[in-house]
């Protein structure tokens, strides 16, 4: 099963719609904290829709707790980032990687991205954007995993 990994996610709304995919690709969500928003605001579950109930949903309270609880899971996580110089589908997925993207304002701690640098990609943009959408970027991923696998959608 392919995770989808938000850590520190800011925007309620971007949250609800990754949650949305994640119903539609059978992918399990982790949110790791802290959040900038409760996971019971009315903005998250308005963009998730009525999905929301039949969400694979797990959340951790710093990196840390999910660096602990998820240790045997580092080898087939792939960090999204602006910072990297390997394009997303150049990357060689399997169909239980673990796709991490950082909070809406800032992306991934330079920590994480170091730590794991042959294990970042980016998703070329054209033009003087900065970054694309979160909810945007986590779908290009998902979707790119299901490809570059042949999987077959759920």
């Amino acid at each position: 099963m392919l995770n989808i990994v938000l850590v520190e996610p800011e925007i309620p709304h971007n949250t609800g719609n990754i949650a949305r995919t994640c119903v539609a690709m059978n992918c399990h969500l982790h949110l790791v904290g802290p959040l900038g928003f409760s996971i019971d605001d009315k903005q998250v579950r308005r963009a998730g829709l009525d999905y929301w109930p039949h969400l694979k949903l797990t959340t951790y309270n710093s990196w840390a707790e999910f660096q602990s609880q998820q240790a045997a899971t580092s080898a087939n996580r792939v960090y999204f980032t602006t910072k990297s110089a390997q394009d997303f589908y150049d990357y060689h997925y399997s169909v239980d990687s673990w796709l991490v993207f950082g909070p809406e304002t800032r992306g991934l701690s330079a920590d994480i991205l170091h730590e794991n640098a042959q294990q970042c990609v980016r998703i070329p943009m054209i033009g003087a954007v900065r970054s694309l959408n979160l909810s945007n970027a986590v779908a290009i991923g998902v979707y790119e995993v299901f490809r570059h696998n042949r999987a077959p959608l759920p």
